[in-house]
């Protein structure tokens, strides 16, 4: 009995070398240099691509070089630059575009932390004066965590439009991609001790669905969406980072988060592979989070 199926059926279309391919895409990732930045580099550069880690501080960029770019598909090369000042980030542009024709993935990674409020006592002026009069707690505070995880998503997606819209024109159609690395802090409603950070990365969030619409009611083949993780081993969650790099948080039996235990390099490696590849997907928020939004809602 002859098959029902064309002789010209498209299996190959389904293997992942082909679903996820980044061979040979040309990425850059802010705050490459540790935690959730690093993750996203290995994932890109092991695979082929060839990725631009930047950062301010250039013993730590080297370092994951030297440490993770042996023996890889991909490239990984450290430049150093602080991209909360504007002038540094036409610097940067300069930088890559007299290297590359194009820019296929930018992964705004870097952010800070902010101060650490924590709403005690029974009575308004017991809450005013765990809130309000803390040292920590200043305009400056705020204005400075804003600065870092919201105004640079700005600054750092705008500048890069040209690269990123030649990438639809050097790579086959594959349309530029902006990946912002917001957290689940922005979606829950509880401030976690960090109103200033909380706040910042809601609006980051909402930046990320601006973004995606303004680009293409201007026609642009330019993708915006946002990975929100939960928790995951990092410089900000964990304290600091080792030798290599890495963060480490133990697993707690008794974690508030469903799956039991922070995520992982392969989590965090599948999402940005995920998001980086898919030309269908724009304007998305995807939380990676291990449960954590089934237990505290939004």
């Amino acid at each position: 009995m002859a098959s029902s199926y064309p002789s010209s059926h498209n299996n190959a279309d389904f293997q992942l070398s082909e679903v996820f391919n980044v061979k040979d895409k040309v990425a850059l990732v802010t705050g490459g240099g540790s935690g959730i930045g690093l993750m996203c580099t290995q994932a890109l550069a092991v695979n082929g691509a060839k990725v631009y880690i930047v950062g301010r501080t250039e013993d730590k960029l080297q370092r994951v070089a030297e440490t993770y770019g042996k023996d890889i598909a991909g490239e990984i090369i450290p430049i150093t630059a602080d991209i909360s000042q504007k002038e540094e980030i036409k610097s940067l542009v300069k930088e890559i575009e007299s290297k590359e024709k194009c820019l296929c993935i930018l992964i705004n990674n870097a952010g800070i932390s902010g101060g650490v409020q924590e709403t005690q006592g029974e009575t308004a002026e017991e809450v005013k004066k765990s809130l309000f009069d803390p040292e920590n707690a200043t305009f400056d505070d705020w204005t400075n965590t804003y600065r870092t995880n919201v105004a640079q998503l700005y600054f750092m997606s705008t500048a890069f439009l040209p690269l990123l819209q030649k990438a639809s024109e050097h790579q086959h159609g594959y349309s530029g991609t902006i990946i912002n690395i917001s957290s689940i802090s922005g979606i829950v409603t509880e401030s976690q001790k960090h109103f200033g950070y909380n706040a910042s990365k809601a609006a980051a969030i909402h930046l990320t669905k601006m973004l995606a619409r303004e680009f293409a009611d201007a026609g642009l083949k330019i993708r915006v969406n946002s990975i929100a993780p939960g928790v995951f081993p990092s410089e900000m969650t964990a304290g600091e980072s080792k030798d290599n790099q890495k963060s480490e948080l133990p697993k707690d039996k008794k974690s508030e988060i469903p799956a039991k235990r922070p995520g992982n390099d392969r989590d965090m490696a599948n999402a940005v592979l995920f998001m980086a590849t898919n030309q269908y997907l724009n304007g998305q928020i995807v939380p990676v989070d291990g449960g954590y939004l089934i237990a505290h809602g939004a």
